[in-house]
This record gives structure tokens, sequence and C-alpha cells, in this order.
């Protein structure tokens, strides 16, 4: 069946449902007239409402089809999307409605007033219930309402008139990611036989400062699964949150020990995010693992520091030791062997980065590559903004914790951001938010490094 097809029969029972009130009671008058007994009517009558009641829970259930097949999410958002302008359009519907009857009270049926009302009740929950229902989809499903979008949601939904426009905007912005969606998977099916990422050597991939590799959050986002659907094979460094750069070196160590036990492979292909970077840096040139690594693709690593920290560690001592030691208890319950949240941010410093790259040139028979990514504006990530504030006027650009000079090393191979007016997150850069950025796609940015990579030889 053709969508124009079922637009029209859209548009012609949606009205009968928000009036079946109306319609039932025009049915029993035909049938009094034509002298039709009680129970056949109550029967008839039974039969109307239970179609009708129906056909209304098939919309509130399964207000779209999604023939390209981007998944139940996906679906569930387009479908709230679709019961808004459902309910839109019966709200319109019903004001014609109730125009018709005022013009043409002198028609063939005559209903009382308690019909009449008891109809128009009826027809004004049913269209808000359909925009209620795809606003609480659009709400819960959604990946490109940001905290602060959702935020606004809520607090204008009871103004009215302006929670319709706020209304309108989340739809568009539905319609957007479903569009995105929908050409992702257009795109994997396209991919299905290329083996994109299937490169020479597995990849490594290893995290920053402050978080774990936990097996129900993956701290790379949907980044993982993309490639490993495009034939790369991925491992995680397992480092510590807090440890210093030579611990964690020697983690990444045992690790490139380990995958090559495991796969047969002579060497890996580490792809590091922030301070995981330094990690993977120390473990190739002090600990000499160069001849077990071909590549070696930072993002957004603070290879020079950050000037920001050169003034935190100005702090009181007291004070700085005192976190410290929170933040390492902390950590210690969470899986940490040696945290040291005091030293581990002081090697951020200028004066220690510089010291580290004097003790950690690159090795030779390893390419190393970069990328960054940039904030335009304070606001454009909440957690971040301060940190933006204090690094732009001491080091320009940069993504919330790393300036764009700071991250380039080896071949640097661009900055991360987007047609808008956002920009692209130190924590954007590993999807940590699992959000869709319009003129941004992370997940493809690392399908397209990793292809990258395999035509290297790597």
């Amino acid at each position: 069946m053709s969508k124009a097809i079922k637009r029209c029969i859209l548009a012609a029972l949606l009205p009968c449902m928000m009036n079946v009130i109306l319609l039932s009671d025009a049915v029993n008058q035909e049938m009094s007239k034509a002298q039709v007994s009680l129970v056949p009517r109550m029967a008839a009558l039974f039969t109307l409402a239970v179609c009708f009641g129906l056909i209304y829970l098939g919309f509130l259930v399964m207000p779209a089809f999604d023939r390209v097949k981007t998944g139940l999410r996906v679906r569930m958002m387009l479908g709230g999307r679709s019961l808004v302008y459902e309910g839109f359009y019966a709200i319109i519907v019903q004001m014609l409605v109730f125009v018709i009857f005022y013009i043409w009270r002198a028609g063939p049926f005559d209903f009382g007033a308690g019909v009449l009302i008891a109809n128009g009740i009826l027809a004004v929950l049913g269209a808000f219930l359909l925009i209620f229902a795809g606003a609480v989809r659009i709400f819960f499903t959604s990946r490109r309402l940001s905290i602060a979008r959702r935020a606004v949601m809520l607090l204008t939904m009871w103004i009215p008139v302006l929670n319709l426009f706020v209304l309108l905007y989340a739809c568009r912005l539905v319609y957007e990611e479903y569009d995105f969606e929908r050409e992702k998977v257009l795109l994997r099916e396209l991919r299905v036989d290329t083996k994109l990422c299937k490169t020479r050597y597995p990849l490594l991939m290893v995290h920053g400062v402050g978080f774990r590799d936990l097996r129900y959050f993956n701290y790379w986002g949907r980044i993982p699964a993309e490639l490993m659907r495009n034939g790369a094979v991925v491992y995680y460094g397992n480092q510590e949150a807090f440890g210093t750069i030579a611990c964690n070196g020697e983690d990444i160590r045992r690790r490139i020990f380990e995958i090559r036990k495991e796969t047969g492979a002579e060497k890996v292909n580490i792809i590091a995010h922030s301070k995981g970077g330094l990690d993977a840096r120390y473990a190739i040139s002090t600990l000499n693992m160069a001849p077990y690594v071909a590549s070696l693709t930072t993002m957004s690593t603070p290879h020079r520091g950050c000037r920001f920290v050169d003034y935190a560690c100005r702090l009181p001592e007291g004070l700085y030791r005192f976190t410290a030691s929170c933040f390492d208890r902390t950590f210690g319950k969470l899986g940490d062997k040696n945290p040291d949240f005091y030293t581990a941010t002081h090697q951020f410093a200028t004066e220690a980065s510089a010291q580290f790259n004097r003790e950690n040139p690159d090795a030779s028979g390893v390419y190393y590559q970069s990328y960054a990514s940039k904030m335009k504006y304070p606001w454009s990530h909440l957690l971040l903004g301060i940190p933006w504030c204090l690094i732009r006027p001491l080091e320009g650009d940069n993504d919330g914790l790393v300036s764009i000079e700071s991250a380039k090393w080896g071949e640097f191979q661009g900055v991360f951001s987007n047609s808008r007016t956002r920009g692209i997150s130190h924590g954007d850069m590993i999807d940590l938010k699992r959000q869709d950025y319009k003129g941004f796609d992370v997940v493809e940015a690392y399908v397209q490094l990793v292809a990258g990579l395999k035509e290297r030889g790597f």
C-alpha cells in the first residue's frame, strides 16, 4: 500500500475516531427510524465503538512503519513524531466539525446537548492523548534531545502555544535523527561484504583518565560495535582510571602480550584517547613495545600538557592532597589497584609534559598520527564550559580539556567539529553520550580512521 493511500485512510479514520459518539448516535437514530429492535441496535453500536477503539489503540501502539529497519528505538521515536502530528491534525479537524455543526444546526440528525458535550470532551481528550503519547516517546527515545532541551520540554509543557512550538521543534530534530539513522542503515547494507575495517593487526583501544573499561558501559560508546560490524578485531587497554603514566604503561604492555598470544598477531594498532595516548607512548618508548606496535592514533591527547593544570597545581597543597585522597579511595573501590590522582593529574602540567616528551621520543617503525576536536562556545557542554573558558585565552581553540596545539602529534589528521555552533567536545570524541550531532558523525569518523589504517597496511 502506497504512502499516499495510507495518508488518505488516516485522514478519514482519525475524524471518525474522534467523533465516535456522534457517529454512534447518528447510527442509532437511523436504525430507530428503520424500526430496528433494541438488541441489534446495541450490538451495532457496541461493534462500532470497539472497532474504532481498537483502531485508536493501534495508532497509539504502531503509529509509524519503518521500511528501512532502523531498529526499535528509532521506530518508537518516529512513531512519537507521527502521534504529535496526528494529534494536531485531529484538533484542527475537530474545530472544523464544531464549525460545521454550528452552521448546519438544522441537519438530518437531532443531537442532544449531552451528546455534543460528551463528544467534544472525548475528541479533545483523544487528540491530546495522541500528542502526549508522542511527546513521551520523543522525550525518552531521541538522542538529539540534550538534557537542556528535555528540560525546556518539561518547563514549557503547561504553557499554551509555546509548548506547541517547542514540540514542533523536537519533531524536526526527530526527523533529522531518523534520516541520519536511515542513511546509516543503508550504508551498512552497502558495506556488508567489504570488511572496511578489517585491519592487518587487531585494534587496542585505550581509554583516558577517570574511566575504566567496564563491561556494561563502554567508554567508546557505539564505536567498537560499528568497527567490529565492519570487520575489525577490537580489544581494550584495561588500564587504571587514575594510575600514573608509568603504571598504566605497564598495563598496556601486559595487554599487548595477551593480545599477541590470543590472536597470533605480530603487532597491534593502538587508538588512544586523552591520557591514554601518553600511557601508550610510554609503553612504546620506555617499555620497548615498539616492535609490537604498528601504529598509534591519539585522540585529543595532551601531548604538550594543559596550561590550566599549571594553575590548578598552585592550589594549596593540603587541599590538593585531600582531594586526591578522596579520588584514590573512591576509585580504589571501583577496581584501581594503584590509584594516584595527585601524580596522574600533575603529569598534565606543561613542564612535566615537556620532560615526558624528551624521555619518550617517537620510536622508529611505529606510525604516529593524531586528531583533535574543538568546542565553539562554553555552553556547548555543561561540564566542560568552565575549563573551556580557562583554556581559551591561554591556549586557543580546545575541546573543553585539551587544546588543538597540545593534541598535535605525529601526522596530524585534523580537527573534528561540526557546522553548528556547538562544536565537538572532549567527551564527544569517544561517543560518551551516545548522541548524534548535525554535521558530525563520530562513529563514521572512526570507521574512516580505521579504514585508513587498513589502506596503509596496518
